[in-house]
């Protein structure tokens, strides 16, 4: 058969889109998508044809040009673009705070907040009291201020967001002191000289990488300082023969020499967990020092939604709002809704405890973990009885660049198959309807409970019963 004798069996678009098969894809993705897929189609089926060796072409299996065998493969191609490539996924990672995985998951009350705003329009920028324009940062400002006890906060997008603010706002054309141990690098190659640089401030490094004096600080000041910036260094520990000028010492220097002192705290830790294992800064009694600004994440061990929070005094935050990075870098309602319901929690600490889930993941006790391990397990044997199922002790993280070296005692359910692989297991459970995402260690798949929510577990179990 001849080329062309084969390219005029392909049949023509309207032919196809006359097909009373795609009624539902027309209500559904619009006609204008629907005819986009199918003209995409058609040329992929010709260029195929037009690539075709003499040989090939002789065996060309002439029913792959049917209307319905192409209508297949449009309605194919139209279900995966139904698809969001944003989704949600189960992590049983036993990492908390997982960048790759969307970092900390809302309260349920923030969901509920979100869906609310979202919904139709709100007072993003109106006072509907006095009927006329009011400011979003006007939105957490007495929370906020009750929370932390500072005089001013105002949210930007993130916490590398409220670094180039404060600096600009605060430092731009002097230097700010910065010790050579904390010049940290954030995901992504973002380093803190990088974003000094773009903010007009300019670096000054003392110390070294190990050791940093409050003396350093005080030598280093001159004419042309405009700040003094401590970074907590949260995504790593330097250990050993070690020193570090303390916050409450920096704010002693910045007093006497009439500067103010900026701390970088990046977690956004609200509350003390010491008694858990995590000895990190927290907000409150970081501000306790004197410190003039403070600036951390929203979607850390806050666990909010991402954004970056500063808080401080008032002449410096004034400063900011009035920024023109400000606009440049303000956050919608969205994020403004979740930040409200998620700060609300913090009025009472044991409620806090309770509903943010990142806070109640760190802190379940074994004996929860256990429980839920051994529903988990128990559900899995049921799905499929051909795997091999134990409870295992698994170490969890906290992750999001937050406590390195900390490591929580988990409980995992270990999953094993005599007729696949483990990494096939894994790569299986990436791609069901929920993808699963699992770790394997020393050639087991396991599933950390301390980060599956209860109504996963059942999820689990259906991906698992897929197993041959």
């Amino acid at each position: 058969m001849k080329k062309n004798e084969v390219l005029r069996q392909i049949p023509k678009i309207d032919e196809v889109l006359k097909e009373h098969l795609f009624s539902n894809a027309f209500e559904k993705s619009g006609r204008d998508v629907v005819t986009s897929v199918t003209r995409k189609v058609i040329d992929e089926v010709r260029a195929k044809i037009l690539a075709l060796g003499d040989n090939e072409l002789e065996h060309y299996d002439i029913k792959k040009l049917s209307i319905s065998r192409i209508v297949d493969e449009i309605k194919d191609r139209l279900e995966a673009d139904e698809v969001n490539h944003l989704h949600g996924i189960i992590n049983a990672t036993g990492t908390i705070l997982h960048t790759n995985l969307g970092r900390a998951p809302l309260c349920e009350d923030a969901v509920h907040n979100v869906e609310m705003v979202s919904r139709g329009y709100s007072n993003l920028e109106y006072d509907v009291k006095l009927g006329k324009r009011g400011s979003r940062h006007d939105i957490l400002q007495d929370l906020m201020v009750e929370l932390t006890g500072a005089e001013d906060v105002m949210i930007v997008n993130n916490n590398a967001s409220a670094t180039m603010l404060v600096l600009s706002a605060m430092a731009e054309g002097h230097e700010v002191v910065v010790s050579r141990g904390e010049l940290v690098e954030i995901g992504g190659a973002f380093r803190i000289p990088d974003i000094m640089e773009q903010s007009g401030a300019t670096l000054h490094e003392v110390g070294t990488t190990n050791k940093t004096k409050p003396s350093d600080y005080e030598k280093a000041i001159n004419e042309n300082t405009g700040a003094l910036m401590k970074i907590h260094t949260s995504n790593y520990k330097i250990m050993g023969f070690t020193e570090e000028a303390e916050l409450d010492e920096l704010v002693a220097i910045g007093k006497e020499h009439d500067l103010p002192v900026i701390f970088d705290m990046g977690n956004g830790l609200m509350v003390n967990l010491a008694e858990y294992g995590l000895d990190e800064p927290n907000v409150p009694a970081s501000l306790d020092t004197g410190i003039d600004v403070i600036l951390f994440s929203g979607d850390k061990l806050l666990g909010g939604p991402q954004a970056g929070i500063i808080a401080g005094k008032r002449k410096y935050i004034e400063k900011m709002k009035k920024h023109p990075l400000a606009r440049a870098l303000r956050v919608d309602k969205m994020t403004f809704a979740a930040m409200e319901e998620t700060l609300k929690k913090y009025r009472d600490t044991k409620v806090a405890m309770r509903d943010i889930p990142v806070l109640r993941m760190i802190t379940t006790s074994r004996e929860v973990l256990l429980e839920k391990a051994m529903r988990l397990a128990d559900k899995i044997r049921t799905a499929n009885s051909k795997l091999n199922v134990k409870i295992v002790d698994a170490d969890d993280q906290i992750g999001g660049g937050s406590a390195p070296m900390v490591f929580l005692p988990g409980v995992a359910v270990a999953v094993t198959s005599a007729e696949v692989t483990t990494k096939w297991l894994e790569r299986l459970l990436r791609k069901h309807e929920i993808p699963v995402i699992a770790r394997i260690h020393e050639d087991e798949l396991l599933f950390s409970v301390r980060t599956v929510l209860e109504r996963e577990l059942d999820d689990i179990a259906a991906a698992l019963r897929e197993v041959e």
